[in-house]
């Protein structure tokens, strides 16, 4: 959440307490999730208005989709992809390729004193 591990959260909450003092504490909070949950359902609803707008071809989008650094991680992803690929196939291509020997009734043995 946030980079936000179990530590900062106790010094946040310590500083709350003595700041806002316990009896303001829950009512903050509760403003607080408050404004988390508008701004989740304000995101949606973009996301929604812009599918809506782009037609049937943009059904899927995600708000995620249009980050740039996740655009540029698919797009290393998929180069990285296609050269493992190009690299199996050359492999492939470069492997001596043997054939099987076939087995032919053996002539007798000699056998040597």
């Amino acid at each position: 959440m946030f980079g936000i591990g179990l530590p900062e959260l106790a010094v946040i909450a310590f500083f709350g307490v003595v700041l806002m003092g316990p009896d303001k504490l829950p009512g903050l909070a509760r403003q607080l999730a408050q404004g988390i949950k508008a701004a989740r359902r304000m995101g949606d609803s973009v996301r929604d208005d812009l599918r809506t707008s782009l037609g049937d071809d943009y059904a899927d989008l995600e708000l995620r989709d249009l980050d740039p650094r996740e655009m540029v991680r698919r797009q290393v992803q998929e180069i990285l992809a296609e050269r493992d690929e190009d690299e199996r196939d050359e492999d492939d291509d470069t492997t001596p390729r043997t054939t099987p020997r076939t087995t032919t009734a053996a002539s007798p043995e000699r056998k040597t004193a």
